[in-house]
């Protein structure tokens, strides 16, 4: 996906009301749910974007520029490794998730069920996996919600088998957990009330209040720009760090920050959540999802990208234009994959 697709042009979803009730609806309801199961169709795209801010980290990370490169070969003889067994012996795959992003993994407040179910397109690709892994059928997955600064420990504590959760694959966090391929790219990317004279990453974040949330790449790639100058010294950050990206919404809502940086993907759902706020400017990093296990869990990892290699195939599109073609626009397919060199 071009990442320059994320900008404006947006429609609203309920506004700011709808917003609420999703919020109210993931402060009350259980986090295990059985699922359904998810199919479509895609090919692989090729190309890469501009230069990115990741940082640099030790020898988990073999090539700075690049991380989302340095994943395991994909494999199926992974399915008879120890953390795979271990899985499939349990029933069910644990995997940690959203419930506030819309259209990558939220409680629907219209569902017709009496639980307001989860949905989004990390929910399929969490379902696509469980069926591969565990098999199709009933309750073979627990979702359980976590916040943004939660994922690694949850990984790292044996909370959850893996996090698929518009998790930026990085260096930093190569030091701590392992990741599948990439399964989507996307970029950094400002959102401000539209009346706002808030431009984009530049000038106009001048003696402005920013929210981040704590653990994202999106405070990284802050920190990184106010030392290399390229944000303005006045900017303020440090300190408006929320625990969950939807927090960072209601906290511009109610006038308590300027604007929000995140991932433009997350950022342009928000934007779809309310009608008063869009993405300013363009994407200022070039960023890649992908799936995060524990670094010892090789077999997982290799068998989870062989389930991506088929999904990218038979899957990924039909996710995309249900959940998110409506506002990032068409896209040419999922982002073009390398493997860790031995």
């Amino acid at each position: 996906m071009n990442v320059r697709r994320l900008r404006a042009g947006l429609r609203g979803w309920g506004g700011v009301g709808a917003m609420a009730v999703v919020c109210a609806l993931a402060a009350v309801f259980a986090l295990l749910l059985p699922v359904a199961q998810s199919r479509g169709g895609a090919a692989d795209s090729d190309g890469r974007g501009a230069a990115r801010t990741d940082p640099v980290g030790d020898e988990d990370c073999l090539d700075p520029e690049h991380p989302e490169d340095q994943s395991l070969s994909p494999s199926s003889g992974g399915q008879n490794g120890p953390a795979v067994r271990k899985i499939k012996a349990r029933g069910h795959l644990i995997v940690g998730v959203d419930q506030n992003s819309f259209r990558f993994g939220y409680r629907n407040p219209n569902s017709a069920s009496a639980e307001a179910e989860l949905e989004g397109f990390d929910i399929d690709l969490a379902r696509e996996i469980a069926d591969r892994i565990v098999g199709e059928k009933k309750n073979n997955v627990r979702f359980r919600a976590i916040p943004t600064d939660q994922r690694i420990p949850a990984i790292q504590d044996d909370k959850v088998d893996m996090v698929v959760r518009t998790m930026t694959i990085n260096c930093k966090r190569l030091e701590d957990v392992a990741f599948s391929s990439p399964y989507f790219e996307t970029g950094q990317q400002v959102l401000a009330p539209k009346k706002s004279g808030i431009t984009g990453y530049d000038a106009s974040l001048a003696d402005k209040r920013i929210c981040t949330a704590a653990g994202s790449t999106a405070y990284d790639a802050l920190e990184a720009g106010k030392k290399s100058g390229s944000l303005a010294g006045s900017a303020d950050f440090e300190g408006r760090t929320v625990p969950n990206q939807l927090d960072c919404l209601v906290r511009l809502q109610l006038g308590e920050v300027d604007a929000v940086v995140t991932d433009g993907a997350l950022a342009a759902s928000q934007a779809a959540q309310d009608p008063t706020v869009g993405l300013k400017g363009e994407p200022f990093t070039e960023e890649y999802y992908g799936v995060a296990m524990k670094k010892e869990a090789d077999d997982l990892v290799r068998r989870v990208n062989q389930i991506l290699v088929d999904y990218r195939k038979d899957g990924w599109r039909t996710s995309y234009d249900t959940w998110l073609a409506r506002t990032l626009g068409p896209s040419s397919g999922p982002p073009a994959v390398k493997y860790r060199q031995p």
